[in-house]
């Protein structure tokens, strides 16, 4: 008998609005999304701009469809910033996570990056020396330390047009900072940068506190990467979608999570165009796709499972 697979399936409101481009889906009120991810069959939601910031406020609103505070994006900026700085900025959001019952939260670094600026990716910020990759390293170190002792994880997220943004990026901070700060794994933001997502998956398990399950559409990657789209372009225009839409092998991905031990949150998180792709046929969609390999490697009964295990 196989042991049981500790993760509980949630999803991000940018299936329903997309708070970088309130035009996707902005109109949609947040209880839309709620109600149709609590009928998914969804355990959980990741905030977004739409849902309330006050502690009491957000339990109420959450409660009112039985779903838990999975985590919440905040935008540091501790490439720019001090330490100590950012601790101010943090506390009503660390404040409203932890007292949600939230253990991990998402950092994105947000100074100097593109991500929603019309220019094209490859013009994203880099770290031009190793004093200032340590620097920053320290910095965040000391703030995951911060977070951490109040008992909500800092969970790092790699992201397209930001300075952490490849394999070697993610090799490179790994290796600087302390344990205190995890790693957000996304599929696929790792996969457009044009790394394996397996692969680093392996090479930084120990690390990972929190999983994004993205698919891509490899086609329009490629027409991104040689139209020298920005990121924003490269979502209009459908780069990423939901896992069992796309080309990444989650049977994989989730096997390893699987035999490493992770416990926490597979999130659907999946930036398109609602127009497009409607919100509850793709929520849901991501949803059956991670629920029957959850189910399959407890059981044993899927044989994509069994192919990635041969090859493990």
């Amino acid at each position: 008998m196989t042991k049981q697979f500790n993760v509980k399936i949630g999803i991000n409101p940018i299936s329903w609005m997309n708070d970088d481009l309130p035009s996707l889906g902005g109109e949609t009120p947040l209880e839309v999304a709620l109600a149709e991810g609590a009928q998914i069959g969804y355990r959980g939601f990741e905030l977004g701009n739409k849902f309330p910031k006050e502690p009491a406020a957000l339990a109420a609103v959450l409660g009112k469809y039985a779903l838990e505070c999975v985590s919440g994006w905040y935008s540091g900026r501790l490439a720019i910033n001090s330490v100590a700085d950012e601790i101010v900025a943090v506390g009503p959001h660390l404040r409203l996570l932890a007292e949600n019952g939230a253990k991990v939260m998402v950092y994105g670094e947000v100074a100097d990056a593109i991500q929603g600026q019309p220019e094209p990716l490859y013009k994203r910020p880099q770290f031009n020396s190793a004093k200032e990759w340590q620097e920053y390293a320290d910095k965040l170190t000391a703030f995951a330390t911060y977070t951490l002792s109040h008992g909500v994880r800092l969970s790092y997220h790699h992201h397209m047009g930001a300075y952490v943004e490849t394999a070697a990026d993610i090799d490179r901070l790994m290796a600087l900072t302390g344990d205190s700060v995890g790693l957000l794994f996304d599929s696929g933001h790792i996969t457009f940068a044009g790394d394996d997502a397996l692969a680093v998956l392996k090479k930084h398990i120990a690390r990972v506190a929190h999983v994004h399950c993205k698919d891509v559409r490899p086609a329009v990657m490629k027409l991104a990467r040689n139209g020298n789209w920005s990121f924003l372009q490269s979502v209009i225009n459908g780069a990423f979608t939901v896992p069992g839409d796309g080309a990444i092998d989650f049977a994989a991905l989730l096997l390893t999570l699987y035999q490493n031990n992770y416990q926490g949150w597979l999130v659907v998180e999946a930036e398109q165009d609602p127009a497009v792709a409607p919100s509850y046929q793709y929520a849901e969609m991501g949803y059956q796709h991670l629920a029957a390999l959850v189910q399959g490697i407890e059981t044993g009964s899927v044989h994509a499972i069994a192919e990635a295990a041969c090859t493990y």
